[in-house]
């Protein structure tokens, strides 16, 4: 009897736990994506080359290792906001040059449109369903290294076939990222919010940036 009910309050003590890791970070990431609007929305108004968005680039990259080192410490909020923020700013070129085209504006609703549809779908589906798909992990971690592997070979190559094939693929990564992070978090196995945030705002980030790409091309045909 008392084995019973030790496990019924270790339980009800981890599902505490889950669902406050869940609450932080959600709360979280709204406000590293709002952070990220704002500040994508001054590098646009200052109308930075691309060569600024790519230093910013690669910078943040360099603070996302930064970022995991110190999320089980105070400061790691502090380390994500400049992540978020130096990912926000070098979209705004690209952003500029989307906006500069005909119907730019509808086109980059549509991606924020479409990405948080995807989103709130793929993570409602998660929560409503609470099925455990940490098993796609191998697979999207092969699918995440072919997908870079072919960016970089059509840095080179410039086919936009293969241009297009690649956001579509990366789109469906980060979809199952998506659930992938989000099951991990409910079934205990992330227990780190600041972790959790900065997993699912990439793919967020990532299916945001090719959903545009992709409207982008078949936008220019009409």
């Amino acid at each position: 009897m008392q084995s019973n009910m030790g496990f019924q309050t270790a339980s009800q003590s981890s599902a505490i736990e889950i669902n406050k890791v869940l609450k932080n970070t959600y709360m979280l990431l709204s406000m590293t994506l709002a952070f990220s609007a704002v500040t994508a929305g001054i590098s646009m108004a200052m109308n930075l080359p691309h060569g600024a968005a790519l230093i910013m680039t690669l910078v943040a990259f360099g603070l996302m290792f930064v970022v995991n080192k110190k999320a089980d410490s105070a400061s790691g909020i502090y380390w994500i906001f400049a992540f978020t923020g130096l990912m926000g700013a070098s979209l705004g070129p690209m952003l500029n040059a989307y906006a500069a085209m005909p119907n730019g504006g509808a086109l980059i609703m549509q991606a924020l449109g479409g990405t948080a549809l995807i989103f709130f779908a793929l993570s409602g589906y998660a929560l409503t369903s609470k099925k455990d798909f940490s098993f796609m992990g191998g697979f999207l971690m092969v699918g995440l290294i072919v997908a870079v592997v072919a960016m970089l070979a059509n840095f080179f190559l410039q086919i936009p076939a293969l241009s297009l094939a690649i956001s579509a693929a990366i789109i469906m990564i980060m979809s199952g990222l998506i659930l992938f992070d989000t099951s991990r978090i409910i079934n205990g196995g992330e227990r780190n919010y600041i972790r959790a945030t900065i997993s699912l705002y990439l793919s967020i980030y990532n299916i945001f940036v090719h959903l545009l790409s992709l409207l982008g091309v078949f936008g220019s045909d009409d």
